[in-house]
């Protein structure tokens, strides 16, 4: 089975490069032409056994490369942070809309125009809904339904807090997730359990591989999956 993955040198990204990888898929790695660490990246992906593909990000370029290598799995892992697109010199919300949604909606795209259709895995994040303000969500939300409507094989995932060591720090989130996970811990004790598994935190290996296992079970396509429905397919792999 051969496989796409957009935000490959992601924090989940690399993690299902490697996890596809290991598991005997032929998977390619977009990674963006610009990027600083490149040459970093092509190193590792190649290591790990993944081919490597440095199209811009326009959409003559992305629809070519799916085309090109006419995965039957593309796993879409984009996004940006607040941080980060400050230090970019972006304002946040525009900074959302031109990643998070913008970017995604350019592999949709292109992977909507091949024949066959493939699967296409969006890791989105938990709060998404129909009207959402808040400008991070509100962009998944679009994104989503840009993926509800292309005609495309889907599976959405939304987990809660994904925690482990990442290239930047960001305490917040770190402080959120262990606090959380007590107070869940807590609630699970007393029957709480479903409510505790879908806003329990996960690490990126577990993520990674609930995404692989919910694109090779035929059962999960056409689903949003939420924390605990991760959670039930990293307890079963």
């Amino acid at each position: 089975m051969k496989s796409m993955v957009f935000g490959a040198t992601g924090f989940t990204g690399r993690e299902v490069v490697r996890q596809l990888a290991e598991s005997g898929h032929q998977v390619v790695a977009h990674v963006r032409p610009g990027s600083s660490s490149l040459e970093r990246w092509q190193s590792t992906f190649q290591d790990w056994g993944a081919g490597v593909d440095t199209s811009e990000w326009d959409d003559q370029s992305i629809a070519a490369a799916v085309a090109n290598h006419r995965p039957e799995l593309v796993f879409s892992l984009l996004g940006t942070t607040r941080k980060r697109a400050k230090a970019e010199g972006l304002e946040a919300g525009s900074a959302y809309q031109r990643i998070d949604y913008g970017l995604t909606a350019m592999a949709i795209r292109a992977a909507a125009a091949v024949e066959p259709k493939p699967l296409f895995v969006y890791l989105s994040s938990i709060g998404v809904k129909d009207g959402v303000k808040n400008r991070y969500l509100a962009a998944r939300a679009r994104a989503e339904a840009e993926l509800r409507n292309s005609g495309l094989p889907f599976v959405i995932a939304r987990p809660s807090f994904i925690t482990g060591n990442r290239d930047e720090s960001r305490p917040g989130e770190t402080i959120a997730a262990a606090v959380g996970n007590s107070l869940l811990a807590l609630a699970g004790a007393f029957g709480a359990r479903r409510t505790r598994d879908r806003y329990r935190s996960m690490d990126n290996r577990q993520l990674a591989a609930a995404l692989l296992a919910a694109a090779i079970d035929p059962e999960q396509h056409g689903r949003v999956l939420a924390g605990d429905d991760l959670q039930a397919l990293i307890a079963a792999s």
